[in-house]
């Protein structure tokens, strides 16, 4: 039973958490329910200073479900709602840069009707 638990725990958790618009950082984590399966999630926020503050609110919200995670990297995002476009970019000094095609793929997922596109290079 315990299973199925953070199994439906980890189906709540939304793939995509991003700021509606502007410039910001980013971070994609590995959330894992306990002994069970896991997925990737993107957040990105602007009012994050670091990479590591936007990772640490997201690991507190998910052990408060019962779930861990670890951080695969970050970068930057540029969310321009009104063109509706957003890029993908860079990379964080403490995590390296995340796996850029794979944000990219979660972010049309929850963004269909946008064009969506990434670059290694920048900062």
């Amino acid at each position: 039973a315990m299973a199925s638990v953070a199994a439906e725990a980890l189906s709540r958790v939304p793939d995509v958490e991003i700021d509606g618009g502007g410039v910001f950082k980013y971070v994609l984590v590995r959330v894992r329910a306990a002994g069970g399966p896991g997925k990737d999630v993107v957040r990105g926020h602007g009012w994050a200073e670091y990479h590591a503050d936007i990772y640490e609110r997201t690991a507190q919200e998910l052990a408060e479900q019962g779930l861990g995670c670890e951080c695969l990297g970050g970068g930057r995002l540029s969310h321009r709602p009104e063109e509706r476009k957003i890029h993908v970019y860079g990379y964080s000094v403490g995590f390296g840069r995340a796996d850029h095609s794979v944000t990219t793929e979660k972010l049309k997922a929850k963004y269909p009707d946008y064009e969506i596109t990434w670059a290694d290079e920048g900062y």
